[in-house]
């Protein structure tokens, strides 16, 4: 297909590489921190197996996406579901991008929580509970401090680059995850326990060589937060349309290739992490992978280092997540009207208001993967792609086997979203009545 239907446009700067790089960057997210939590609770083949699956699928609706884009006519996400199925579809669009890049802040500022604590108490070199280590006191001075007047900027500038940033913090996240898998023994010594940071966490019995032995499929209450934890890692549709606007020589094929290449390099990379932090901690892995290191080591440079530039990573990408939003409450509320600072400021107050209250209040990292993770992000993988490519390409050039395709994954998405959804708030029911098993995430 040529792109033919596009609108005329200046043509792209960005080369092969730098778009796979930006890609991957949209790709990478804080969802590589509870892939070890999903394989701890699927067993090391069927992780494998629904890794594979939902970087399948996800490149599959990229294919969709592009293939519509060429058709419709459009590059923006939003239009596509306008020119699909007028307002409702244009709302849908809208309301998935924004609801999986609040979940992406929520689960930003829950990195804070949890780590900056531990940063605090090392330099410090002090284990007491004052109210500078109280993760949620925290959040709220880092959203203040920093996030806040970062926010508030009306132009991104210097901030773009702050992804790559991101994308190299995580990638030293993971040769850490490989490096210290050699270092930490399993079963643990009762004495290499030098810090337990949740104290209403039951201790894993560190003396029982079964629970060091790694199992290939399991199957508890939790594995049903593996597949929306798997999704929310893969999301990165909604920047698929900017980015083939900017591709140098654009065609469908070179975008698609752009994607083949992105997604393997993070697959990759998921695969390793996962791997590597279900080795070293087997069943005792926490929803937030880089957290589960405190139970071992009170102060452990390197780890201190990647916390550090995770935490930093995080902090500046948050405003980044935010523009967006607020980009689209703005042409929800007001398209028509010029930028007014008030309205600007009272949005972005508002919604990280909103963000925060839900950090403080939201038990862990688990539940925002596992909610977002099946709404939004099922939404933007499965069913949107589908549903705006049976819509908008052409009978003529829709072969019958294409057409079944879709319509047989976008009938898959709706069963993915309804039963992990269905699923994930049976657990919340069920573990309501025992708070401090639920606080503990397991």
């Amino acid at each position: 297909l040529s792109h033919r239907s596009l609108p005329k446009r200046s043509p792209g700067s960005a080369s092969f590489g730098m778009s796979v790089f930006n890609l991957g960057n949209a790709i990478m997210g804080s969802g590589i921190l509870g892939l070890a939590y999903a394989m701890a609770n699927t067993g090391i083949a069927m992780f494998v197996i629904l890794l594979v699956a939902v970087a399948i699928f996800s490149l599959y609706s990229v294919h969709l996406l592009l293939k519509t884009a060429n058709e419709g006519g459009s590059l923006v996400y939003e239009q596509l579901g306008y020119k699909a199925f007028g307002i409702p579809g244009k709302l849908a669009a809208s309301c998935c991008i924004t609801m999986q890049n609040f979940g992406a802040m929520a689960s930003y500022l829950y990195i804070v929580k949890y780590e900056l604590p531990i940063v605090i108490k090392a330099f410090l070199d002090s284990n007491n509970n004052s109210w500078y280590t109280n993760g949620d006191y925290l959040v709220l001075i880092v959203t203040v401090a920093i996030i806040l007047p970062l926010s508030l900027l009306k132009n991104l500038g210097y901030l773009g680059y702050t992804s790559g940033f991101s994308l190299l913090c995580m990638v030293f996240f993971v040769i850490v995850v490989i490096y210290k898998k050699f270092q930490i023994p399993c079963p643990l010594p009762e004495n290499f326990i030098n810090i337990t940071v949740n104290v209403s966490q039951p201790q894993v019995n560190t003396t029982d060589e079964e629970c060091c032995k790694p199992k290939y499929f399991i199957f508890n209450s939790q594995t049903v937060y593996a597949v929306p934890i798997l999704t929310f890692a893969f999301v990165c549709h909604p920047a698929i349309l900017p980015m083939y606007e900017e591709l140098k020589d654009r065609s469908r094929r070179k975008m698609q290739n752009v994607a083949n290449v992105s997604f393997l390099g993070m697959f990759v990379m998921y695969l390793l992490a996962a791997l590597f932090g279900y080795l070293t901690f087997n069943e005792a892995v926490e929803p937030e992978l880089l957290h589960t290191y405190s139970k071992v080591y009170s102060f452990d440079v390197v780890l201190l280092i990647v916390r550090f530039a995770v935490l930093i990573a995080v902090t500046l990408t948050v405003p980044v997540v935010l523009f967006p939003i607020r980009n689209s409450v703005n042409q929800l509320l007001c398209a028509s009207k010029d930028f007014s600072w008030p309205r600007h400021i009272c949005i972005t107050v508002a919604l990280l208001v909103c963000v925060n209250i839900l950090v403080i209040f939201v038990p862990t990292i688990r539940d925002i993967f596992g909610f977002i993770g099946a709404s939004a992000a099922a939404m933007l993988i499965f069913i949107l792609p589908s549903a705006f490519y049976i819509k908008l390409v052409k009978k003529e050039s829709m072969k019958s086997v294409q057409k079944i395709g879709a319509t047989l994954f976008l009938i898959m998405g709706f069963m993915v979203m309804i039963s992990s959804m269905a699923l994930i708030i049976a657990d919340w029911i069920h573990n309501a009545g025992s708070s401090d098993e639920h606080a503990d995430g397991h």
